[in-house]
C-alpha cells in the first residue's frame, strides 16, 4: 500500500495519490449535474405554460370571405375571440375620411395609414372600444353609428369616424387595425 501525504502533513495509508481528488472531483460534477438536471424540471413547465394554448394557435390567422359585403356595409367576425370589424366603405364615406385635417384628430392617421394600398375602400379593425373595452355599435343594418358616421360605443359614449379613428368621447385612440392581407379579391387574412 502507498502511503499519501496531504498537504495538511497528515499521512493516509492505502490511499493512491490523486485518489481523493478523483473523488472529490467526482462528487462536484454528479451533484452541479443533479441540480442542472433538477433546474430544467423545474423550470420547463413554467416557460411552457407561456406558450400559446392550442385554440389560441388554432385561431393565430383567419381567413373571411367579403365578397357579399356591399359598399356602406360592415360585418363583425371573430379572431383570438375578440370582435373585428371588416367594412366596405363608398367612395362617399372615403373623401369623408380624407378630408379630415390631421390636426382634428386625437390619434392622427390618415385612411392609406389604416387601409392597404390599392383596397382603401376596405377597413379591417379590432371591434374593441379603446377606452374601456366594449364592442361598438355600427357593422348591424340600423345601429347607432355616432355622429361622424363610423362607429359608437354606446358604453361611455365614444364617436368613431368612417375610418374608424376616435373624434368624441372618452377614448384615447382609434380602433386598432390588426395585421391583415388580402388572400385574393374576396378574401382577406386576418393574422
Amino acid at each position: 500500500m502507498a502511503t499519501v501525504e496531504h498537504t495538511d502533513g497528515t499521512v493516509h495509508a492505502g490511499e493512491a495519490e490523486g485518489e481523493g481528488h478523483r473523488r472529490r472531483d467526482f462528487i462536484n460534477i454528479a451533484a452541479v449535474s443533479f441540480a442542472g438536471v433538477g433546474g430544467v424540471a423545474v423550470l420547463y413547465p413554467l416557460v411552457n405554460q407561456m406558450n400559446p394554448s392550442a385554440d389560441v394557435l388554432a385561431l393565430a390567422s383567419t381567413e373571411v370571405d367579403i365578397s357579399r359585403i356591399q359598399p356602406g356595409q360592415a360585418i363583425k367576425t371573430i379572431w383570438r375571440k375578440q370582435p373585428v370589424f371588416i367594412r366596405n366603405l363608398t367612395p362617399a364615406e372615403v373623401s369623408q375620411a380624407n378630408a379630415v385635417p390631421l390636426g382634428d384628430l386625437r390619434d392622427p392617421q390618415t385612411l392609406a395609414e389604416r387601409t392597404r394600398d390599392g383596397k382603401v375602400n376596405w377597413l379591417v379593425t379590432m371591434g374593441v372600444c379603446t377606452h374601456l373595452g366594449c364592442v361598438p355599435l355600427g357593422t348591424a343594418q340600423g345601429e347607432n353609428r355616432g355622429e361622424y358616421g363610423g362607429y359608437f360605443c354606446p358604453c361611455h359614449g365614444s364617436h368613431y369616424d368612417t375610418a374608424a379613428r376616435i373624434r368624441k368621447g372618452p377614448a384615447p385612440t382609434n380602433l386598432e387595425v390588426p395585421e391583415y392581407s388580402f388572400v385574393s379579391d374576396t378574401i382577406v387574412r386576418i393574422g
